[in-house]
């Protein structure tokens, strides 16, 4: 992995998820309801999400994002033993307006500003990501918000990626690919994409085929590596 900049870069494209939008915020803000199971709740119910995903993927068993994450959002409340009136209502609808990092709003206007492309490329249904994008208040910093549900199948299946070239009609390397998500990073380097990995967690690296070229804590690196 390298440490200077990118070069070639024509677009910046972003996975939703942990990476522009926090998933834990939503178990966060009903700590009313579930005090300090709030954090145990959003790791499982994030764990159990992308399971969901992966296994369906290998299965050839697609079901929306929608419905994986209210699947797995009933399988953590069950293992937790959290059984309150509304409560799986009001987390799925907060599901819909995660809480965005507080660097995003700052880098998007800065990378727009530089002349580059942005778009979302995300697991998420086209409803779920227009509901993130306008909670945040980000309406108008994407070009495109393309979703799975275009190619049918999960990441890190190489058909998703393929989508943000076939909308933006760019080569892979002309694309910088950022996700917190390490084996979303690893999978979109493996695609050919050139790739910023936000390791907000600070997670080992992946042993997968492909190699992030950049890894930053947060989002607020990017412009620099991308010359915006």
């Amino acid at each position: 992995m390298g440490t200077g900049p990118l070069t070639g870069v024509k677009a910046c494209v972003f996975d939703a998820y942990g990476t522009l939008f926090d998933t834990a915020s939503a178990a966060r803000r009903c700590a009313d309801e579930v005090g300090d199971q709030a954090g145990p709740l959003a790791a499982l119910w994030r764990e159990k999400q992308l399971a969901y995903t992966w296994l369906r993927a290998v299965q050839g068993r697609h079901a929306d994002f929608w419905q994986v994450t209210g699947d797995a959002l009933d399988f953590a409340l069950e293992t937790l033993g959290i059984d309150r009136p509304g409560l799986r209502e009001r987390l799925m609808e907060l599901y819909l307006t995660l809480e965005s990092y507080p660097e995003v709003p700052e880098v998007l206007r800065r990378l727009r500003a530089a002349g580059l492309r942005t778009a979302i490329l995300s697991n998420g249904t086209p409803r779920m990501l227009e509901a993130l994008v306008a909670g945040a208040g980000l309406q108008g910093q994407f070009d495109a918000l393309l979703s799975v549900e275009q190619a049918g199948v999960y990441k890190p299946d190489a058909r998703v990626y393929q989508l943000a070239l076939d909308t933006l009609g760019l080569p892979a390397r002309a694309i910088s690919f950022q996700s917190s998500n390490g084996w979303d990073a690893y999978g979109a380097s493996a695609f050919g994409m050139q790739v910023v990995w936000c390791n907000r967690a600070g997670q080992r690296p992946e042993r997968l085929p492909g190699a992030p070229d950049r890894v930053v804590a947060t989002l607020a690196a990017l412009p620099a590596l991308v010359g915006a």
